[in-house]
């Protein structure tokens, strides 16, 4: 079996399933039994010391469903932990000397001034726990206390917070990013620049889930009134992959530990995270729909996966897929797929002819010999697998890639030789030939 174990600023886990900051990491109860159930680590709710922290007594939570009833994407409004900080700490301490090899992150919200962290930064690190969280995403409710995102979308914030903490605290320093800003890059960037020794993202998304419309009233709604929340979920995570992608790809921030958040609710989820540059992942949404013991699946189907591919470690799998991202203009224009069609597997329900017809290039015939059958027209495709996409018997609809020398049906024209090598093509617009051609 694949080797699991995780370290991630030199803190151990016996995997990188982390729960993220959220409700089920409230109190030692939920924290217990989380670790029983196989978690690597956790990083207990958001702490603080605003005495008028009080979430409210109605909905909470509210969610996105899909066709089949799954949850497709959650929102919630709930507010840091409004139980006492001492709590909190007391029960920190105990989880962590009676699970010494699990990850213990504290995540810490305060306000913007030097004497808050100063204040707060040496009890937390009394507890023992192995790392802080600075909650810098939190969309609703304490930012507009001047807290959470409204720290997050300022770099310059993130710098002085971030240099702060590696001031008054000895240990490793995650800042947690908001996905509610233009670049997610400037923050990272401002978290390293003050010392921070890792980023996590993503954050919830700045969200209303919808509307009542026999009340008229925003849903979910406490009383008569709803206020925005954070929105996270299945439906967050090609958000998160290409934030998280970003940094890992940023020459200013490569090389920066990130731990990924943002829509895993299984194993495969996690391994994508990790090939883009996650060293570890944060699970919230998926625990609160499933339970618990979702880790374990996770924790099979990575291992697994990792056999088959021959992976001994999962510090092996870490990035092993930001070199394949790049700019639009790097993409190779000689390269050119085809639709086909698996006609041994096909209904018949003629999904692609319609998407084809309707929106997109027409390159799907709808009979033969005066029967409902379908076929490509490879004249008219042009690659761009909304067919794939939208079938829904799998297998049926590929790409095939079209080889050096054949002929394209559409063009009339052969695929170029030079087909592997567009980075210098001098078609490619950011090859050096074209730019000198272009310079002459």
């Amino acid at each position: 079996m694949a080797n699991l174990h995780t370290e991630f600023l030199g803190i151990h886990s016996p995997n990188p399933f982390w729960l993220a900051s959220a409700p089920p990491t409230d109190k030692e109860y939920n924290v217990v039994r989380a670790l029983e159930a196989g978690w690597g680590g956790v990083v207990w709710k958001t702490v603080g010391e605003d005495p008028h922290v009080v979430n409210v007594y109605g909905p909470r939570y509210s969610a996105l469903m899909g066709g089949d009833r799954r949850v497709i994407g959650f929102n919630n409004i709930e507010l840091i932990s409004d139980r006492p900080l001492q709590t909190n700490l007391d029960e920190i301490r105990r989880v962590k000397r009676a699970w010494p090899d699990r990850a213990m992150i504290v995540s810490i919200m305060v306000p913007c001034e030097e004497q808050s962290w100063k204040n707060i930064l040496p009890r937390v690190e009394d507890t023992g726990c192995d790392g802080i969280e600075l909650n810098f995403g939190c969309p609703h409710g304490m930012s507009e206390r001047g807290m959470g995102s409204s720290v997050g979308q300022v770099p310059e914030y993130i710098e002085l917070v971030a240099r702060w903490c590696k001031s008054y605290s000895k240990l490793p320093v995650i800042v947690k990013l908001t996905p509610n800003i233009t670049d997610i890059r400037y923050p990272a960037r401002a978290a390293k620049k003050g010392g921070a020794d890792a980023v996590s993202l993503i954050n919830t998304i700045n969200s209303v889930m919808g509307v009542n419309l026999e009340t008229m009233t925003m849903v979910p709604s406490v009383g008569k009134q709803g206020s925005h929340g954070g929105y996270c979920g299945t439906a967050v995570k090609p958000i998160a992959l290409n934030m998280v992608a970003e940094i890992a790809r940023d020459p200013q921030t490569a090389g920066m530990p990130i731990s990924g958040i943002g829509g895993i609710n299984n194993w495969r989820d996690a391994a994508e995270f990790i090939a883009l540059g996650s060293g570890t992942v944060q699970v919230c949404t998926a625990a609160m729909v499933y339970g618990f013991r979702i880790v374990q699946d996770m924790c099979d189907g990575l291992s697994n996966f990792m056999d088959q591919q021959g992976y001994t470690s999962v510090a092996q799998m870490v990035g092993k897929a930001v070199p394949s991202i790049t700019g639009w203009s790097n993409l190779n224009l000689n390269h050119v797929e085809k639709a086909v069609i698996n006609q041994d597997n096909c209904i018949q329900c003629g999904r692609c002819y319609a998407v084809c017809e309707d929106t997109s290039h027409q390159a799907i015939s709808a009979s033969k010999d005066g029967q409902r059958h379908f076929e490509i027209k490879e004249d008219e495709c042009v690659g761009c697998n909304l067919c794939v996409s939208i079938c829904p018997v799998p297998d049926t609809l590929s790409m095939r890639v079209l080889q050096s020398g054949e002929v394209d049906q559409r063009t009339g024209k052969a695929v170029p030789a030079h087909y592997a090598n567009w980075t210098t093509h001098p078609n490619n617009p950011s090859s050096p030939t074209f730019k000198a051609a272009v310079t002459a």
